[in-house]
């Protein structure tokens, strides 16, 4: 479900422009994501705030900070309110984890079926994740389970996000 204006528990979708965005966004298309300009998922928290994962690691921001961006807000319908509580109480818990590019090469590993040893165990890992896997792990952790298909834990990425919830 799309929204116009973020309420807490709202996943943010949005573009990130340069070589970084292009090669997240050529790794989406390999893992049969698509090819679309969204490459990074922030969740909105109450406050006027954001949970997002960066490079110095997962941190809260002011929602501000993407004023001027094109973001695209959404969420499963008959998300609760009860659950928007319960997901954003659990994103606090994930301030500080760092984030890890090698995630992408991990779910591009595992789209291409290669034999690697402890890849799901490194996949489903919640001490290093990106954007998306964040976001996701936050409403694992609420009590919602965005994902019906059997997919590994962690395997996911903003399109992923997007083709769940946008269409």
């Amino acid at each position: 479900m799309k929204h116009t204006h973020p309420l807490p528990g709202d996943i943010g979708l949005t573009r990130i422009s340069g070589v970084t965005g292009t090669l997240i966004r050529v790794g989406q298309w390999i893992n049969k994501d698509g090819f679309a300009d969204y490459e990074h998922a922030f969740l909105v928290l109450p406050g006027d705030r954001l949970l997002e994962a960066e490079p110095g690691g997962a941190r809260i921001t002011p929602l501000a900070a993407y004023a001027d961006a094109d973001v695209l807000y959404v969420c499963p319908e008959h998300l609760t309110e009860r659950q928007r509580t319960d997901i954003c109480a659990a994103a606090t818990g994930y301030v500080g984890v760092p984030y890890s590019f090698l995630d992408y090469l991990a779910i591009a590993t595992h789209r291409f079926r290669l034999p690697v040893p402890g890849l799901r165990r490194y996949v489903a890992s919640t001490r290093h994740m990106i954007c998306s896997q964040l976001v996701d792990q936050c409403y694992l952790d609420g009590g919602v389970h965005l994902f019906a298909d059997g997919r590994w834990p962690g395997y996911v990425t903003p399109m992923a996000l997007y083709r769940l919830l946008a269409p």
